[in-house]
Parts: structure tokens; C-alpha cells; sequence
């Protein structure tokens, strides 16, 4: 019964999308005009190839943005040495995801930008790629897609599989929990990133027997990646130029959040003069509006894309760059994970602080992340402070006067990260291996 509902909702679903793809496609090239898609390369999103399929077998791994695409590598890696024959395509849907995955890609992964969920696209994707088998990463399900490719024969697999509590939340509707049930039922795997995702899942009707756990691949997706010399020179002068003073950083900060931060700021600054705040923002127009809106207050700011240096007199750094979080990690002795301090806002990875063996700090409002913090803190109960914007300055201020304090939450992180990062990769591959492509790779 439920089958036949999803069916009949999914062939409205598709009208609806069929008859709005004009709409689409107008909307489409405003967002080329806007600067928001790739100005070249902007038909991708229509199905269209800009190279050539290669013969043979052919996987496709679907990420949304940077976070899930940089969560993905890891296993393309893997599959490409357990299975070197086969060709690797790897899809994004944002121009900053583009920017900064397309030069941490193996050599011979093929890159194109997603199609659109519209009729037309995907099946000249489908049609052009013939994917054996779609990888598809945290919460990309799209009905055309996934029952565009089962239609077509294509195994399909959701990694990292998550859902924020917004979307399970409209998927539980008696009106589209059939169009939901029908469409996880074509995934041969579901490897959900915690326990409480594969309840998630399981109560949308996912078939029981597709879910398989292994872990959360963002922290395997923290790795060591090679940046230009001019990189490598900027972070190593950043060291010299910090090596004397007091130092935090807050990173993925969104809007309205920089308001908490320069309020911490200021109340620090009375206290430790020689302090200098790292703010990396989430988008990088953000970064240089925060700039020019503290030069406006008299301000003395560096801004990363100018090269600008951390001169006498300078206490705040911001990072308006796209792929160099990790390595600014490496440059602070506490990091405090920004997106999580205003109700609304969902969290963002904190495994890369951790790895870098920073005194990691967030706030309350973390989303899906809230499942890292807690095994982090399982882990060890040191290893993630959780403070309010409220507690923020007395928590930074014991870090900053009591090192003994300081260093016992940098080591309870690394190892906290340590302990919880081995092997993830390894199952996720052993259950995409086991239950897609010895089946699809025939």
C-alpha cells in the first residue's frame, strides 16, 4: 500500500518538476549572472558532460558542498585502489565546492558539477555517465535521481547518511512519509553517521536489512593535503608573527555570530592586550564585511586575501579563504567551532580541531554534530567544551591564564580524535564492496 502511494506521489513529483524545469532553468542562469555558479561551466546542471565518459565500469560519488565532498575522498581513494580499473566521477552542487575539491582529487577522478532534480537533466546525466553504481553522501535524496538510477538498473548507496531534525521532521509527514519509504527502499546500503540517524532512517521505512553502521567519515576526512609554496610560506610567517603572543581562533562562524565575537573580543583584549582573534567566517564576502565594518570602528584588521600582516597593534586576523582551515588549526592552541552559538544554527565539524591538538570549544546549537561531541566526550570528558556565548570569555580566559588547564584539553582532543578516527574508511568500503559492487562491478 505504501509502495503504491510512493509511486503515485513520486509521478506528481516528477509532473511538478517537469512542468517547473523552464522556471528552473531561468532561475538557473540568474544564479550564473549573480556569481553563484560557475560561469563556464554552468550547463553541467543540466545534464550536459564537458568530457568524455571513459570506457569500462564507472562509479559516481554525489556530495552536496565542500564538508561532504572532503568526507568522500577518503573512500574514492580506497576504491580507486581496490578497484583501479574502474573510472571515478565525483559531482558537487556549489562553486566553492569546486574550488576546493577539484585540487584535492586524486589524479583521474573526473569531476562535473550535479544536475539538477528535473527530468531532463537527470536523464541525460544518467544517460551520458551510465553510472554502475551512485555513491550518494549525508542527505542527498533526491527523487529523480534515486529513482531515475533505480529505474535504469543503477545499485545505489548512502554514506554518511544523516538528516537534520527540520527535514526528518517533513519527511514523518503522513503525506510524504510514503514518497520517502519508497525511495529508500532502492538503496542496496545505508551506512548512517550515528545510532540516532539509523533510528532516523529506520523510522522513514527504510528497509532494516540496508543498514550497516560504521562511523562518521568526516573524521577520516581529516588528513594531511599539500597547499601552494605561497601557502605554506603565508601559514609559516603567521607562526612567526603569533610565536609571542596570545592566541584564539573561531572558525565557520555565520552571520550574527561575529557580534558575539567581537564582544568576546573587546572583554579579552582588557585582559590580554597582546591577544590576537583568528575569525575565519563560513563564506568569505562574510570575512571582508566583517573587515571593513571594524576598519569603519577604527579598527586595525589583517585580512588573509591581501597578505596582510599581523603587525604591532594588530589583534584580529581574518581568514576570507576558501581550504585552509586545517592548516590555520595548526597555528592556535584553542579553537572555537563557530555555526553554533544563535538558535537556528546547526554545528560544523569539530574533528579537524581536535586533530590539530587545539583546546576545542562550541556552543549549544550543533545540529546532527551534536552525535561527534558526545563520543568525543565519551572518549574523554575534557576533549569539547560546550559553552554558551554568555560563558564564552570565562572559558577562553582560564585557557589563556592556567597553560596547565590548556594543555590538558589540547591532548584529551587529539587523543579523543585518535581513538574515534581508526578504521571508518575501512568498514565504510567493506560494506559498499560487499553489498553494491561485487553486485553492480559484474
Amino acid at each position: 500500500m505504501i509502495g503504491e502511494k510512493g509511486k503515485l506521489l513520486y509521478t506528481v513529483y516528477r509532473a511538478l518538476t517537469y512542468g517547473l524545469s523552464p522556471f528552473l532553468y531561468i532561475h538557473l542562469r540568474f544564479r550564473v549572472l549573480r556569481g553563484v555558479e560557475h560561469p563556464v561551466r554552468w550547463p553541467e546542471r543540466l545534464g550536459r558532460a564537458s568530457t568524455l565518459r571513459p570506457p569500462g565500469h564507472l562509479i559516481w560519488f554525489h556530495t552536496a558542498s565542500l564538508g561532504e565532498g572532503m568526507a568522500a575522498i577518503p573512500v574514492i581513494k580506497r576504491c580507486m585502489e581496490e578497484k583501479p580499473d574502474c573510472a571515478i566521477l565525483m559531482t558537487s552542487t556549489t562553486a566553492s565546492a569546486f574550488e576546493i575539491i577539484t585540487t584535492r582529487l586524486p589524479i583521474g577522478v573526473i569531476y562535473q558539477f550535479a544536475p539538477l532534480d528535473i527530468p531532463a537533466a537527470i536523464n541525460a546525466f544518467l544517460g551520458y555517465w551510465k553510472p554502475n553504481a551512485i555513491m550518494l553522501m549525508e542527505g542527498e535524496l533526491w527523487p529523480n535521481l534515486i529513482l531515475g538510477a533505480s529505474r535504469n538498473g543503477i545499485a545505489l548507496a548512502l554514506l554518511n547518511a544523516r538528516m537534520s531534525a527540520k527535514s526528518f521532521s517533513r519527511w514523518s509527514r503522513p503525506i510524504l512519509l510514503p514518497l520517502i519509504s519508497f525511495m529508500l527502499s532502492k538503496f542496496s546500503v545505508i551506512i548512517p553517521l550515528s545510532t540516532m540517524q539509523g533510528i532516523h532512517f529506520q523510522l522513514l521505512q527504510a528497509p532494516p536489512y540496508v543498514i550497516n553502521f560504521s562511523g562518521d567519515l568526516k573524521y577520516d576526512a581529516v588528513e594531511e593535503f599539500d597547499i601552494s609554496k605561497r601557502g605554506v610560506q603565508g601559514i609559516e610567517e603567521l607562526k612567526v608573527q603569533l610565536a609571542h603572543r596570545r592566541v584564539w581562533m573561531v572558525s565557520s562562524i555565520h552571520r550574527g555570530e561575529e557580534e558575539v565575537v567581537l564582544g568576546v573580543h573587546k572583554v579579552l583584549m582588557r585582559m590580554y592586550p597582546d591577544m590576537v582573534t583568528i575569525i575565519v567566517p563560513r563564506y568569505p564576502r562574510h570575512g571582508r564585511e566583517i573587515a571593513i565594518e571594524l576598519q569603519k570602528q577604527g579598527l586595525s584588521v589583517a585580512l588573509r586575501s591581501r597578505d596582510e600582516k599581523l603587525v604591532s597593534g594588530t589583534s584580529i586576523y581574518v581568514v576570507d579563504t576558501l581550504g585552509e582551515l586545517r592548516h590555520f588549526y595548526t597555528l592556535t592552541p584553542i579553537a572555537v567551532i563557530g555555526g553554533s552559538f544563535l538558535p537556528g544554527l546547526t554545528g560544523h565539524n569539530i574533528s579537524e580541531a581536535a586533530a590539530a591538538g587545539c583546546a576545542v570549544l562550541t556552543g549549544h546549537h550543533v545540529g546532527h554534530f551534536l552525535d561527534m561531541v558526545l563520543k568525543l566526550q565519551q572518549s574523554n570528558p575534557l576533549s569539547v567544551l560546550q559553552v554558551s556565548a554568555e560563558e564564552l570569555v570565562e572559558a577562553l580566559s582560564e585557557l589563556f591564564s592556567n597553560s596547565e588547564i590548556l594543555e590538558v584539553r589540547r591532548l584529551a582532543a587529539k587523543q579523543a580524535f585518535q581513538s574515534l578516527s581508526s578504521g571508518i574508511v575501512a568498514n565504510v568500503w567493506n560494506h559498499i564492496n560487499f553489498n553494491v559492487l561485487r553486485h553492480a562491478l559484474r
